[in-house]
C-alpha cells in the first residue's frame, strides 16, 4: 500500500498546530474552537498555508466527527427524557424560528434577492449549530445547568425542522413545482416520526445489540451503528446529526456512562476534523467585500437568540444568568448554515460569501462570547507530586 508523504506530512502538521492551540485555550478555561476555526481559514483556499493533500482526508473526517458529536449529546438523555422537554419547548422553538428567521429575510429582501435566496438567507440566521454547541456545554461544564436541557431542546427542535425546510429549499432552488415540494416534505417527516416511534419503543434493545466487554468491540459496534443510522437519515431527507442522536437517545443506564468515556477522544479527534473543515470550506477573499453586512446581521440575531435564550430558559425557570448563558451559546451558527448555502448559492451570487463570512464571524464570536458571559474556573496545571 502506498503513503502519501504530503497527506501525512501535513496532517501531522495540522494536528501539531490544533494540540497547541487546544493547550492554550484549555489552560485558561477557553473553548478551542474559534482557533481550529481560524486555523482552518488560515489553511483554506486562498489561505496562508493551503492543504492540497490533505483537505479531502479533512472533509470526511468533518462527517464522522459531526455523527460522534451528537452520537454523545444523544448519550446523555434517555427517550423519555427528551420527548418530554421536547414537548414542553415547542413554544419557545416557535419563537426561535420567527425571532431569527426575520433578520436573514429582511436582508435577503434589501440585498435584491430572490424568493429562494430570501428563504435561504432566512434559514441560514435561523438555525444555531448543534455540532458547536454540543461541544461549547461540554467544554465549558455546563451539561448539569438548568438551562442546559432548554438549549438542547431548542437545538434538537431546529434539526427536526430542518427535515421539513430543506426539501422545501431543495424544490425551490430546482425550480419544483408545489406536489414536488409537499410530497418531500411528507417523507421527511413520516422518517422522523416512525424514527422516534422505533427509538422509544424498541431502545433498549440496541443496548443489547452493542454491548460487550471488550472496549475495542464495543467501540466497533457502536460506531457501526451510528454510521448506517446517520447514513439512513440522510438518504431518507433528514440529517445525520439527527439519527445520530438518536442511537444515543436509546442507550441508557451504565452501557451509556461508559459508552460516553470511550468514544470520548475519538469524538474529540473528528470534532476538531468538522470545525477545522468549516474554516477551510471559506477562501478569505470572497468573505472581505460582505465582511460589514455579515457583521451588522451577526450583531442583530445574536440579539435575537439572546432573546429566544432568555425566553425559553425563563419558562424553564431559570434565572437572569441562565437566560443569559442559554441566549449567547445559541448565537452560534455552523453547519446546517453551510447546508443551507450550498443548496442555492450560485455563482456571482451575494449568498454565497454573505452567508460563509456570517457563519465564520458567529462561529467564532459566539463561543467567545458564551465564555465571557460566565467563564468556568482557571484550571492550573501543577507537577505531580514526587514518590
Amino acid at each position: 500500500m502506498h503513503t502519501s508523504v504530503a497527506l501525512l506530512l501535513e496532517l501531522g502538521i495540522v494536528l501539531a498546530v490544533l494540540g497547541a492551540a487546544g493547550t492554550i485555550t484549555r489552560r485558561f478555561g477557553v473553548s478551542p474552537v474559534p482557533l481550529y476555526l481560524l486555523v482552518g481559514l488560515l489553511m483554506g483556499e486562498g489561505g496562508v498555508a493551503p492543504l492540497p493533500a490533505a483537505g479531502e482526508f479533512i472533509e470526511v473526517g468533518a462527517s464522522i466527527g459531526v455523527v460522534l458529536l451528537l452520537l454523545s449529546l444523544g448519550l446523555e438523555f434517555s427517550v423519555e427524557e427528551f420527548t418530554v422537554t421536547l414537548r414542553r419547548h415547542v413554544p419557545s422553538g416557535l419563537v426561535d424560528m420567527v425571532a431569527n428567521a426575520a433578520p436573514g429575510a429582511l436582508t435577503g429582501w434589501l440585498l435584491g434577492l430572490d424568493a429562494t435566496g430570501i428563504v435561504a438567507l432566512a434559514g441560514v440566521t435561523w438555525v444555531s449549530s448543534s455540532t458547536i454547541v454540543s461541544r461549547l456545554l461540554d467544554d465549558l461544564h455546563r451539561l448539569a445547568y438548568r438551562e442546559t436541557p432548554v438549549v438542547l431542546s431548542i437545538l434538537l427542535l431546529e434539526d427536526f425542522a430542518m427535515a421539513v425546510y430543506l426539501p422545501i429549499l431543495a424544490v425551490l432552488a430546482a425550480g419544483g413545482g408545489l406536489l414536488h415540494g409537499m410530497a418531500s416534505v411528507a417523507v421527511a417527516v413520516g422518517v422522523l416520526a416512525v424514527a422516534l416511534a422505533v427509538s422509544h419503543r424498541w431502545g433498549h434493545r440496541v443496548g443489547r445489540l452493542v454491548d460487550d466487554r471488550d472496549t475495542e468491540q464495543l467501540l466497533l459496534r457502536i460506531i457501526g451503528l451510528s454510521l448506517i443510522v446517520a447514513a439512513a437519515a440522510e438518504l431518507a431527507g433528514t440529517s445525520a446529526a439527527v439519527g445520530a442522536f438518536l442511537v444515543g437517545l436509546a442507550v441508557t443506564g451504565p452501557l451509556a456512562s461508559r459508552l460516553r468515556v470511550v468514544i470520548a477522544p475519538l469524538r474529540d479527534l473528528f470534532a476538531a476534523a468538522f470545525f477545522l473543515a468549516i474554516g477551510l470550506s471559506m477562501p478569505p477573499a470572497t468573505l472581505v467585500p460582505l465582511l460589514p453586512v455579515a457583521l451588522a446581521l451577526a450583531v442583530v440575531s445574536t440579539g435575537t437568540k439572546i432573546l429566544t435564550g432568555w425566553y425559553a430558559a425563563g419558562r424553564h425557570g431559570a434565572g437572569p444568568r441562565g437566560r443569559l448563558r442559554a441566549g449567547t451559546v445559541l448565537s452560534v451558527r455552523g453547519e446546517f448554515s453551510i447546508i443551507i448555502v450550498g443548496l442555492v448559492a450560485l455563482p456571482g451570487s451575494p449568498l454565497g460569501p454573505l452567508a460563509t463570512a456570517y457563519v465564520l464571524v458567529l462561529a467564532i464570536a459566539g463561543p467567545l462570547l458564551t465564555w465571557w458571559v460566565s467563564p468556568p474556573p482557571v484550571r492550573r496545571f501543577r507537577p505531580e507530586p514526587a514518590v
